[in-house]
């Protein structure tokens, strides 16, 4: 019997986590990953429902899988929407809504049953990881209690479920003990950690501790690797981890996606509504610690937003002066209670605004990265071409923020740390050399 189980992860960190955790226990069971569906014995779909172009693509992708193997499981995000999936491809054999690894698994069982002699021995203790070796995602909860009204992922995911504090550490140490070197932290709201459990007090190495954000990043901040924390909700108590960035026992960075700077449109998002308090933290933030990198992500072209509230926006840009800024033009979300706002922007205003808005963060980008020539930043080594070493420092998360190219130098290795005299920079990325 064919054992080979072809695999696709689609989606955002959070689902190639869940990705990862399934194909850990296939493997130990004793299935065989494939890349092709001409190999497989049956296909794994781990789908993405967060915005229509999402839910494009994973649709696109489950029928490609039915034509060309025919043995289609699909799982994620949109799997909450079963009824889709089945009007158009009315022969998938399973479908299952997120984190619902256990189900998966047992689906597999049911269509493609496992070897009789499973071969254990060949998972590694970590799991399976869909990343380099040095670097891996840890995701600390599932689901959210926001609702935001552009936003569906409560509806598919539920609402918070921390993930129990030892399980957590366990997995960071197994991790380092693996060789990962930095591990991105991630949840739906990262700071609303341990909220659902009321902060149940546990034993970690002898020390009792709370299941909250601060005593999970205490925690984390221990193991001696590069920690570095996504998807931060702007709670007040995140203040309190800003000396352990300091410190250098987290990595000083910050995501938080504030989306924009409207009172007006922050309060029709169900977003905090405050900019002001806003620039003042952020202004905190670098007084304690001067080196922190903060990130955000804003949407542009949300319904009714006006051509004022656009240029507070930028203002906003202006004043804050961030380090690293993803934008997304508004785009409706089948579900979400933001289609039915009044006033949608035309799809070629929300391109004009898009691209005025990253100009403008161009430019302090790449005034904040000129400022960095003649430094010597601590930087991973991501990749080693032909003629150059792919790094990235400690303002630099995996595949959404800039890197540092480096000459080739015999001495680097993929996965280890080096140190970088920065030479010359450009609008996102640094250059340097090893001294």
């Amino acid at each position: 019997m064919n054992h080979r189980v072809g695999f696709v992860s689609l989606g955002c960190p959070k689902a190639l986590v869940d990705s990862e955790r399934i194909i850990t226990q296939l493997r130990a069971q004793g299935y065989e990953l494939v890349s092709t569906y001409d190999n497989a014995g049956i296909v794994v779909i781990n789908t993405c429902g967060f915005i229509d172009s999402a839910v494009k693509e994973s649709m696109d992708a489950i029928r490609e899988a039915m034509a060309e193997n025919g043995r289609v499981i699909v799982t994620g995000c949109l799997g909450a929407k079963a009824d889709l999936i089945r009007e158009a491809c009315p022969d998938v054999l399973h479908i299952s809504g997120p984190h619902a690894y256990e189900e998966v698994v047992r689906a597999v069982h049911r269509h493609l049953p496992p070897p009789i002699d499973p071969f254990t021995q060949l998972v590694p203790p970590q799991g399976i990881k869909l990343t380099p070796r040095h670097y891996a995602y840890l995701k600390i909860s599932e689901g959210c209690n926001h609702k935001c009204t552009f936003c569906i992922i409560p509806s598919m995911r539920g609402k918070l479920q921390s993930y129990p504090m030892q399980n957590v550490l366990q997995d960071a140490l197994r991790l380092k003990e693996a060789g990962v070197r930095e591990l991105l932290v991630i949840a739906q709201d990262t700071s609303a950690y341990g909220l659902d459990t009321r902060y149940k007090q546990v034993t970690w190495q002898n020390k009792l501790r709370e299941t909250r954000f601060y005593d999970l990043c205490e925690a984390l901040s221990e193991l001696g690797i590069w920690v570095r924390l996504h998807y931060v909700y702007p709670y007040p108590h995140v203040d309190d981890v800003i000396p352990l960035m300091r410190d250098g026992n987290l990595l000083p960075y910050l995501d938080i996606p504030l989306q924009h700077a409207s009172p007006r449109l922050l309060k029709a998002m169900r977003r905090p509504a405050n900019a002001e308090n806003t620039l003042e933290r952020i202004e905190k933030w670098r007084s304690i610690c001067p080196d922190i990198t903060i990130r955000s992500t804003f949407i542009v072209g949300f319904p009714g937003e006006t051509e004022e509230e656009f240029e507070s926006l930028l203002d906003f840009l202006e004043d804050a002066q961030l380090d690293r800024v993803g934008c997304f033009q508004y785009s409706p979300v089948t579900g979400a209670r933001a289609n039915e706002l009044a006033d949608p922007i035309p799809d070629a205003i929300k391109a004009e605004r898009y691209d005025r808005f990253m100009r403008l963060q161009a430019d302090i980008s790449r005034d904040k990265l000129r400022n960095k020539i003649g430094s010597t930043q601590k930087v991973l080594i991501d990749a080693i071409d032909d003629d150059r070493v792919i790094a990235r420092s400690t303002a630099d998360a995996p595949e959404i923020d800039g890197l540092v190219y480096l000459p080739r130098d015999k001495k680097l290795i993929i996965g280890e740390f080096a140190n970088a005299f920065i030479t010359d920079s450009d609008d996102y990325d640094l250059y340097g050399e090893i001294r």
